[in-house]
């Protein structure tokens, strides 16, 4: 979901008005697809390198965006009566307290849900993902928990973050960057890419169907 601050940029507003306008944006594609009836849905709000590189202000608007969007989700009428199951995924233990409690709150109200999936990825990096799954299996083996001959490809996808969820179909990224930026670098093997000029905030419903229609048209070939 990129371009928010570049949002703000081009009309001259505050950086912190163009992460409220992403917030709101991301609540509309949730109604889009949901509509469509697509399973799954994960968005990228917020990458390791991201602590680091932002400054305390703009980290610290950010953390009260996720607080108050995951407690709309949580009290959300067509998250429930859709049963949408929210996750958050990534190394949340270097947010905010405040953050975790949104994130227990939201996880635990959709827990039971299995209709839809919605992850985010908050503090999240690709490359620290497959490095804790190698850690686990790391001390698996040492343990003599882990044959050599049992790692495989299955045996760290099953350490990801989030095992249940499939690998993408589809990533789409706005804003103009065509790159992955450490984003499901294990997951995206073979996902179709699909890059827009257009910043997160002004994403509309007709950018979203003209991705979903370059998607249809592709062949997959899966490394092939």
């Amino acid at each position: 979901m990129d371009g928010n601050r570049r949002f703000a940029w081009d009309l001259s507003i505050g950086r912190e008005i163009g992460h409220r306008q992403g917030k709101e944006k991301l609540k509309e594609v949730m109604d889009w697809v949901l509509d469509l009836g697509i399973p799954h849905l994960t968005v990228y709000a917020l990458s390791t390198e991201n602590l680091s590189s932002r400054d305390s202000d703009e980290l610290e608007s950010l953390f009260d965006l996720y607080v108050s969007g995951l407690n709309e989700i949580s009290d959300d009428e067509r998250i429930h009566s859709s049963g949408v199951k929210v996750r958050v995924v990534g190394r949340t233990d270097e947010l905010p307290s405040r953050v975790n409690r949104a994130i227990d709150r939201a996880q635990d109200r959709t827990s039971s849900y299995s209709n839809f999936t919605f992850t985010v990825c908050l503090a999240y990096g690709g490359r620290e993902e497959i490095v804790d799954a190698v850690k686990g299996i790391a001390a698996d083996h040492a343990s003599g928990n882990l044959a050599l001959e049992r790692i495989d490809t299955a045996e760290i996808s099953k350490r990801l973050y989030d095992a249940e969820i499939p690998d993408p179909d589809l990533v789409i990224r706005t804003s103009g960057e065509e790159r992955v930026s450490n984003f499901l670098l294990w997951q995206i093997a073979y996902s179709e890419l699909y890059f827009t000029d257009v910043h997160w905030p002004s994403f509309s419903k007709a950018d979203l169907y003209d991705a979903i229609e370059t998607y249809q048209m592709r062949r997959r070939r899966y490394g092939e």
